[in-house]
């Protein structure tokens, strides 16, 4: 089900708990020299429209986000961003007339990395208030991060920007926004294992030279419709997985474990 093509009476007819909500976000930021600016809104509308179609009374689908937090990106110009916090309060407000109306599962599926704190930090935020429902959140490589994994011919199995992964799966999707000619490896990134698992605060202008990271050149068409298959497969799975997963308790503990009085330790004096 298409959120946006029903009238209110339809969707007040849809049983509540019966369906995972997902909400894909995204962004319109600079991809290097050869993708189009909206690929991320493009890649995870083209994945949670597929999940879509696969389980249309699992899934109920909300409008693509397309306004990411990407502040990062502005060196490099043809950015449109919100802040940090805004965007927090951005996801937690779409969310949260969800919750209201009665849903119970809400999976916002993420296709920016700079948004993966925002939605984090936005279903911290409601979680207090809805602790009887399922507030999810996941971008589409991580759920398939494996399966693309073992899919990528680079030496760099990660999603990166305008990279491998991306310009693969913009080849099967939208081959006419593709530049060819200006397909260009860029992996710059300072390297030292010692630093492994450290996050470094920078801008994409100081880990990049041309506006991406990893290897556009090794990018096809038919691994692009591989690796979306694979992030289509995962969200599907997560979709079910949510529908048999209970729904949390709302019960708060009242009584903690405490010493017994009548028994009181023996002073050491």
């Amino acid at each position: 089900m298409k959120f946006y093509e029903m009238t209110w009476p339809l969707l007040r007819q849809v049983d509540r708990t019966k369906v995972v909500v997902v909400a894909p976000i995204a962004a319109c930021e600079q991809h290097s020299r050869h993708l189009p600016v909206y690929t991320d809104t493009i890649l995870v509308s083209g994945v949670a429209e597929a999940a879509e179609q696969r389980l249309p009374e699992q899934l109920l689908l909300l409008p693509t986000l397309w306004f990411g937090a990407s502040h990062h990106h502005f060196p490099f110009g043809a950015t449109l961003s919100a802040s940090v916090d805004l965007h927090v309060d951005m996801v937690a407000e779409l969310l949260k007339p969800l919750f209201d109306d009665g849903y119970q599962r809400i999976l916002v599926l993420n296709g920016h990395g700079g948004n993966i704190d925002t939605m984090q930090v936005a279903l911290r935020r409601l979680q207090p208030s809805y602790r009887d429902r399922l507030l999810t959140a996941a971008s589409y490589w991580d759920l398939a991060k494996d399966e693309l994994a073992a899919l990528a011919d680079g030496p760099r199995k990660e999603m990166g920007h305008a990279c491998e992964f991306e310009t693969s799966m913009m080849l099967a999707l939208r081959p006419d926004l593709v530049r060819h000619r200006e397909l260009k490896n860029d992996d710059s990134r300072f390297k030292d294992e010692s630093l492994r698992g450290l996050y470094v605060a920078e801008d994409m202008s100081q880990c990049t030279r041309q506006g991406s990271v990893g290897y556009s050149e090794l990018a096809t068409a038919e691994k692009g419709k591989l690796f979306l298959k694979a992030a289509i497969d995962r969200t599907c799975e997560v979709v079910l997985g949510l529908m048999r997963r209970p729904l949390p308790t709302a019960r708060i503990v009242a009584d903690i474990e405490r010493p017994n009085p009548a028994s009181p330790k023996e002073s050491k004096f």
